[in-house]
């Protein structure tokens, strides 16, 4: 449970406070659009998931694509099992969404005003002394990897 593809990816709208939808992506595969305007420093949604412990993420993570978000040293959030859409969220390095964890929750803001039919991005901020992922944002602040490199 809780690896590979979603298959029928959705927005549930218990968790979004805008209207946003899943549709292709010029990043990668999908990705989720506002539907319409969002104003700058606004909860947009909640990433949810099975919460797995350290044990299980790392059996988890070994595969190609995941939907995983660390809570902390202990909690992680499986996006593919119990997802609002968040999980759906593509890489950018110049994203305009940033995370919020509080109090167990990973609330997604927004970093600046956000127009109707724009991708949402975040910076996945993977390890630096993990193996590098190639970065395809298009971002002309693109570092070249999701990675971060300090």
């Amino acid at each position: 449970m809780g690896t590979g593809l979603i298959k029928k990816p959705a927005i549930d709208q218990r968790y979004a406070q805008f209207k946003l939808s899943i549709r292709e992506s010029k990043i990668h595969r999908r990705g989720v659009y506002a539907e319409e305007l969002i104003p700058a420093h606004r909860k947009v949604i909640e990433y949810t998931g099975e919460r797995i412990n350290r044990k299980e993420t790392k059996r988890r993570g070994d595969g190609p694509i995941t939907y995983l978000f660390t809570l902390d040293d202990y909690w992680t959030l499986d996006g593919a099992v119990g997802g609002s859409g968040a999980e759906i969220i593509n890489h950018c390095c110049d994203p305009n969404i940033r995370a919020w964890n509080t109090r167990g929750h990973i609330l997604y803001m927004s970093k600046r005003v956000i127009q109707r039919g724009e991708e949402l991005t975040i910076d996945y901020r993977f390890a630096k002394n993990i193996e590098k992922v190639t970065c395809k944002c298009g971002s002309p602040k693109c570092r070249g990897v999701i990675n971060l490199l300090k």
